[in-house]
Formats: C-alpha cells, sequence, structure tokens
C-alpha cells in the first residue's frame, strides 16, 4: 500500500505540471486524495470491500457449483502479478482488487461444498431418532436442534443432517439425550416472496434440512459414548438453559425473561408482548447478543481488571496493567461468547471485539477501519453467507460510521481545559449525553438503509429510546451480567440478577411508553436490491475514505434515495404454495384471496408498506366470489384473477380468467394467459405480479434453470387428490 501512495504521489505532481486546466486540475486533485489515502493506509478496508463483491458475484451469478481451484488459482495469480506491478499503482490496485475479489468467490464456493448436506424435498411423517444437540425452552414447551440418526425409511444419502423441531407436552429433555418420536418435517420454508427473507438458504448453511414438530409419545434414553465434541457442546448448552430459568426464575415474568436472554442468549421465554414492544421501541439490539453484549462485556473485564491491578502500587509501577487487562478481556469475551451459544452475531462481533484488544497488546489503535475491514475479511472468509444477511449488514455499518465519526462522538468540545469543578461536571455530564445522542444517531443513519430493506420498518423515536436505555445497559445491566456469572458458580448470584432485573424492568417501561407513541413504527414499501447496494455504495465512500473523496458518496446516497422512494409496488402476491394470494383492489390497498399463512401475508403487507395486522385481512370479506372450488376475483385493470381449489373449476376459469392460481396441476390446455399451478411454484417459488400498461409482468423467487443447492431437487407439495 506504502509504494502504491508513492508512485500516486509522483503521478501527481509529474501531471500538476501540465497547463492548469479544469480537467487536469480535477484529475490531479484525484490523484492527490488517492495518494493521501494510501499515506495514511486507508486502502486495505477497500480489499474487504472487494473481497465481499467477489462473494456477492458467486451467490447472485454462478450458475451451477464452480471447479473450486479456479477461483484460487485466479485469485493467487493476481496477488501475484501485484508483487511485480509496483512501478504502476493504479494496475497494481487493479490486482489487487480482482486477486481479493477471486478469493471471496473462492470462499463462498468452498462454504458451499463443505457445509452441503441433504434436505428434505417434501412433507414426511414417520419415526425420528436423534441426539438432541441443543434445546430452546419457549413459554409452552420447547424447540430442538436434533441431529439425525434415522427417518422413517429414508436411506442415509437422503436423511437430513439436523432438523429443527418443536414440541408442546414431552418428558423432561435435555441437550446430549437421544429421543425417539413421530416427527412432521418438511422442507426449510423459502421466501413468503420474490426477495423477501430466506430462512432455507440460512438453514442450509446450519445444516438443518427439514423443521418440523414432535407429537405422539416421546421416548428419551441417554446417549452412550458420546464424542468429546457433541458431550461438550451438549454440556455447554445444558448449563446455558439451568442458567437461563435461574435467572429468569430470580426476578420472574418478563424482565426476568428478557435479563436471561441478555446473559444466555436464550429468547425463548420472552413473550411476543414483550418483543413487539422492544423492536417498536428500537431496543430489539440489545436483546440479541452481538456487538453491544461484545464491547460491554469485554470493556466491563478490562476495567475490573486494570482498576484491581492499579490498586497494586508495585503492579500499577512496573507491570503492563493494560495489556493485561486486554488479554484477560479477550479470555473472558471468548469464553462469554462460548457461553452464549456461539451465535453467528456474536462470533463475527467477537472477532471485531478481539481485533481492538489484540491491537492494545502490540500498541495500536484498537477501533481503525484497519482493523474494522481485518474483522470482516476474517468473518467473510468462514462465513462468507453472512454476507447476504441484515446482522453482518448492520454492525459492520454502524461500527464504520462510528469509526469515521468518532471526533463528533468523543465530545472534547465540552471539556475546557482549566476549568473549575463545577465546570468539569457539567463538561463530563455534556460529554456524556452528546456522546450517546450522536452515538445513537450515527449507528441509526448507517443501519437505517440495511434495517429499511430487510423489515420494512422505520423506528422513528428510536434515537429516544436508545439515548434513555442505554445507560442502563451500560451502567447497570451489562456489569451485573459479568457479576452474576462470576457468583453463580458460589451460587451467590440470586440478589445480582434481582438488581439487574430491576433495571430492566425499567428498560421495558421505557419500551412500553415509546411503543405507545403514534406512528412508534412506520411501515414502508419494500425497495429493490439496485437501491440497497447505491446506498451502501454511499454508506463505503462516506466512511472509508479520510480525504475529501468523502463528498463523492452523495451521489450514490441520492440516487440509492431515490430510488427507494419509488419502489414497484407489486400487483399480486401468490403465496409459494398455492394456498393464496393478495391482490390489490380498488382502493389501493391489498386484499386477500384464498387462505395464505398468516406469516406469508404479514410479509406482503410490510413489502407494500401497509401497516395492517395479517388477521385483520383474513378476517375480512374476500374482495371477490368464493364457493367450495375456488374464488375469483378483479386487478385495478379489470383482469380476472381465479383461485382454483378444485379441478373442476378448471375449464371455465381457464377460459374467462387472466391469471389462473392453484396449489393443483393445471391442465395442459388451459388457455389462461398466466398460469402458476403446482408445478410452477415448485420450480420457481413465490410469485409477484405488477401490472404494467397491457402487460403483465411476474417476478419469481428463483430463476427457472438456476436452483440454488438449498432447493434442488424440492418436489411440489402432494395433495389428497393428486
Amino acid at each position: 500500500m506504502q509504494r502504491i501512495g508513492a508512485g500516486l504521489a509522483a503521478g501527481a505532481s509529474a501531471r500538476l505540471r501540465a497547463p492548469d486546466l479544469a480537467l487536469g486540475a480535477l484529475h490531479g486533485r484525484l490523484r492527490h486524495a488517492l495518494a493521501l489515502e494510501a499515506g495514511q493506509r486507508r486502502l486495505f478496508p477497500w480489499l474487504a470491500v472487494a473481497f465481499g463483491a467477489g462473494i456477492l458475484v458467486f451467490f447472485a451469478c454462478a450458475d451451477g457449483r464452480p471447479v473450486l481451484p479456479a477461483p484460487l488459482a485466479a485469485g493467487t495469480a493476481c496477488l501475484l502479478l501485484a508483487t511485480r506491478l509496483g512501478a504502476r499503482p493504479g494496475a497494481m490496485a487493479l490486482a489487487l482488487a480482482l486477486g481479493f475479489a477471486s478469493l471471496g468467490f473462492f470462499a463462498a464456493a468452498w462454504r458451499v461444498e463443505r457445509v452441503a448436506a441433504p434436505v428434505l424435498t417434501r412433507t414426511l411423517v414417520g419415526p425420528l431418532t436423534g441426539l438432541i444437540e441443543a434445546l430452546d425452552e419457549r413459554e409452552e414447551g420447547a424447540r430442538l436442534i436434533v441431529r439425525v440418526e434415522s427417518f422413517g425409511t429414508l436411506p442415509p444419502e437422503a436423511r437430513p443432517l439436523r432438523v429443527r423441531v418443536s414440541f408442546r407436552k414431552a418428558p423432561p429433555l435435555k441437550p446430549g439425550d437421544t429421543v425417539s418420536a413421530t416427527a412432521r418435517l418438511l422442507p426449510p420454508p423459502e421466501a413468503a416472496r420474490p426477495g423477501g427473507y430466506d430462512f432455507a438458504r440460512d438453514a442450509y448453511f446450519q445444516g438443518i434440512g427439514a423443521v418440523g414438530s414432535l407429537s405422539g409419545a416421546i421416548i428419551v434414553r441417554p446417549t452412550p459414548d458420546l464424542p468429546p465434541a457433541l458431550r461438550f457442546a451438549a454440556a455447554l448448552d445444558d448449563a446455558r438453559n439451568a442458567l437461563t430459568r435461574r435467572i429468569a426464575d430470580s426476578y420472574g415474568g418478563q424482565p426476568g425473561a428478557v435479563a436471561a436472554a441478555l446473559v444466555t442468549g436464550k429468547r425463548g421465554l420472552i413473550g411476543p408482548q414483550a418483543n413487539d414492544a422492544l423492536r417498536a421501541a428500537g431496543i430489539y439490539h440489545v436483546v440479541s447478543i452481538s456487538g453491544l453484549h461484545m464491547v460491554l462485556a469485554a470493556g466491563v473485564v478490562f476495567w475490573l481488571v486494570r482498576a484491581l491491578l492499579a490498586l497494586v502500587p508495585h503492579c500499577a509501577l512496573f507491570w503492563p496493567i493494560k495489556k493485561i487487562a486486554a488479554g484477560t478481556a479477550m479470555a473472558g469475551v471468548t469464553a462469554y461468547c462460548a457461553f452464549s451459544g456461539w451465535d453467528i452475531a456474536a462470533e463475527r462481533s467477537l472477532v471485531m471485539t478481539l481485533i481492538m484488544l489484540g491491537a492494545i497488546l502490540v500498541d495500536r489503535p484498537a477501533l481503525s477501519m484497519r482493523n474494522l475491514a481485518l474483522a470482516a475479511l476474517i468473518c467473510l472468509a468462514r462465513e462468507p453467507e453472512a454476507l447476504l444477511g441484515p446482522s453482518f449488514q448492520m454492525s459492520f455499518g454502524a461500527v464504520a460510521g462510528l469509526v469515521a465519526c468518532a471526533r463528533l462522538i468523543d465530545g472534547r468540545l465540552f471539556l475546557t481545559p482549566g476549568a473549575g469543578r463545577l465546570g468539569r461536571a457539567l463538561g463530563l455530564l455534556a460529554k456524556a449525553v452528546v456522546g450517546t445522542l450522536t452515538t445513537t444517531l450515527v449507528a441509526q443513519i448507517a443501519t437505517a438503509p440495511f434495517a429499511t430493506y430487510h423489515f420494512q420498518t422505520v423506528q422513528p423515536f428510536g434515537v429516544l429510546s436508545n439515548a434513555l436505555t442505554l445507560p442502563l445497559v451500560s451502567l447497570v445491566v451489562m456489569p451485573c451480567a459479568v457479576l452474576g456469572t462470576l457468583a453463580y458458580p458460589f451460587a451467590l448470584d440470586r440478589p445480582v440478577w434481582w438488581v439487574m432485573g430491576q433495571a430492566v424492568a425499567g428498560m421495558l417501561a421505557i419500551s412500553d411508553w415509546i411503543a405507545g407513541f403514534g406512528r412508534s413504527v412506520l411501515v414502508v414499501p419494500a425497495f429493490g436490491t439496485g437501491a440497497l447496494l447505491l446506498l451502501a455504495a454511499a454508506l463505503l465512500v462516506a466512511t472509508l475514505p479520510a480525504s475529501p473523496l468523502r463528498r463523492l458518496a452523495l451521489l450514490p446516497a441520492l440516487a440509492g434515495l431515490a430510488f427507494a422512494a419509488l419502489p414497484q409496488r407489486q400487483d399480486l402476491y401468490i403465496d409459494r404454495q398455492g394456498a393464496g394470494a393478495a391482490l390489490r383492489g380498488a382502493d389501493g390497498r391489498l386484499a386477500v384471496l384464498g387462505k395464505p399463512p398468516a406469516f406469508v401475508l404479514e410479509q406482503w403487507l410490510k413489502a407494500d408498506g401497509d401497516g395492517r395486522r395479517a388477521g385483520d385481512l383474513l378476517a375480512a370479506p374476500p374482495p371477490g366470489r368464493c364457493d367450495r372450488l375456488g374464488c375469483t376475483a378483479r386487478l385495478p385493470d379489470g383482469r380476472a384473477v381465479a383461485l382454483v381449489k378444485d379441478r373442476r373449476a378448471f375449464p371455465e376459469d381457464c377460459a374467462r380468467a387472466t391469471v389462473i392460481v392453484s396449489a393443483l396441476r393445471a391442465p395442459p390446455d388451459c388457455a389462461a394467459p398466466l398460469v402458476i399451478d403446482r408445478h410452477r411454484l415448485a420450480e420457481r417459488g413465490a410469485v409477484s405480479l405488477r401490472l404494467d400498461g397491457a402487460a403483465l409482468v411476474p417476478t419469481y423467487a428463483h430463476e427457472a434453470q438456476r436452483a440454488p443447492p438449498w432447493r434442488s431437487g424440492r418436489e411440489p407439495e402432494p395433495l389428497p387428490d393428486q
């Protein structure tokens, strides 16, 4: 990078001798800015961006499974070529970018191959036997992750590696036991709409090949000869469940459940009302163990160790207590991440925290763009699929914004040298208040594009709720979490959990208060991937450079906001199983045809920017006519949509309807212009349709000839009459 900077600086000096024409001056200023970036080592973070771009190319464009040595060889060749291009900094930078992009492509392809496991292709009912790897208690029943030993008559090559199953009543279970019961399993659900969240993709990378439920008698027995790794993981999950119950019982109610989730990551005991209030207030990130928890946990351990060592004069004078505290914090936060379940978000936050603490050990700045880029490279190399999810995007976006705005957040403006005690106290108070508000505002702005794209919601009072709750979390909740965990082995922890519960109760009271505001949650229409990419590019350009190049972020930001503000709303949504649809009525809002699942309907409403509840629409009269054979309704331009439930309706509906929707197989001679039947849905997934003048423009969740590994071989759902 230094060689690139020197080359760019020399090139800039040579070109500035030319006549000072407008274009030449602009070109010279650009090269000078690039030289400044290289001099401040700000080009390295762009290698992480190139690595991520290669991952995106794989997931968006790869058709089939590539030959793994090909992208690895291409990346290696580009990096070797870059070492020979020191005299040509522009070409060297291009070779480095192509090399890291190729390595990102390879990392994604290798990850897909490494986690490959069978995925159930259709709904099956049969006896299931397997090892309980993890158990999450719920308000009613529990949910298990079971490593499958046998299921029905499925051969090993078609049997999922793991399944996620739930039950309402069962004998006492714990991780490490072997369970046998009758299970109804189905393929992991796909996206409810084109461009929506695809659970099947996430399940594939976790080795989960089916989801379902247990019924009937459940037989539990100890597992003999459990491998050491599985025994340790099961014992750790059992300990997490025991601590979760102890914390929840120490205070009781929803404050106890939330307090337990903050420590162990087990959120099953949190009720729907508390979940909704936390989300409406914009502070649900506090419950999900991620960057905030890792930083606060590491900070508490770091401060405690450093403070205790500073009390000993010999240690304070002769020992590197700051480095000792950093090393102890690294060990403590790693143990905390392991105990919290090694969740993906927590794991990424752990990597980032360890790099920051490691920078202290080698006398480097702890919080820098270089460290952030290194953390991103490590996380993406381990889990390339994380780049597609909101957790990675929001966590790294927030930290990038905070690092870029560090000088605005530190609040040194309010500390006046030579001020008296009152002045210093007021300055520290102003620094804390402004720092908290600015931190929250910067984080919300940086994460807004990703949160809005994935969840279609905006919490306008999030700054207020975070400003009120973060002091409770920082000063009471997380210190109690650390102290309670340390006191737990001595059975002296209950008073600590009670104090923590008091603070959490205050946090929930603030959430309920904010959630009670009018329009505390705004539902906005879903925008496309193009707008998200433009807004993400704007964030990168605004945060990574140290020179005036940051101003260029205005261009992609304005373009992205323009595309996001004018989304193409769909006029018809069709369920992936053909159970129902939602079409735009005469009043411009969606109405329900048939009986789509409530969760699916909720996703459609959010994508349309409609804040109504799914239950209200399902209870409302249908927009057209319905009978035992099916339903018919009309699109805004008058064209008919028919939902066929019985084969006898096909002749009439195929003759008069423009769009046929059915979970059955349509006859080959159906004359309707667009037929979305059982096989089309099995091949393409959920469908949405937009009216463009006289044309019908369908959008499918999957391309016709490009099936990702998590849905290859998926069969149409069997129906009783077929």
